[in-house]
């Protein structure tokens, strides 16, 4: 799936949009934003490249990082130091894991929403 059939995955009809997200302690353990995170990093890597790649600072994306990985019972992504040996980082088989639900979850939501989105999208007044 690409990124604009993943962008769809969560739209229903115009001007409706579904999102899932985890709540643990007060916190957002995982959503829209964190699940893109996870895949990012599984793909870069890198905690930088993944925030790079998704427009946002290191700064924020470290703070993601900490939230999932307090979030759950095991860290969802581990890394390591840079230096002569480069650091790096890795999801985590509980992180694959977290991230395969999750996505099956949205998924799950979004189609039992449909037909209540289609009627939702109807009463809504047009778009600009």
């Amino acid at each position: 799936m690409d990124d604009k059939d993943d962008d769809r995955a969560g739209r229903m009809g115009e001007g409706i949009d579904v999102k899932v997200r985890l709540l643990h302690g007060g916190e957002i353990a995982m959503g829209p934003g964190k699940a893109d995170l996870l895949d990012a990093i599984g793909r870069t890597g890198s905690i930088s490249a993944a925030a790079r790649a998704m427009g946002m600072s290191y700064r924020r994306a470290r703070l993601l990082v900490d939230v999932m990985n307090r979030g759950f019972g095991e860290p969802l992504v581990r890394s390591a130091a840079g230096g002569s040996r480069g650091g790096g980082a890795k999801v985590t088989a509980t992180g694959m894991q977290v991230l395969t639900h999750y996505r099956a979850m949205q998924a799950a939501a979004s189609a039992a929403a449909g037909p209540h989105a289609a009627a939702l999208s109807k009463l809504l007044l047009p778009g600009d």
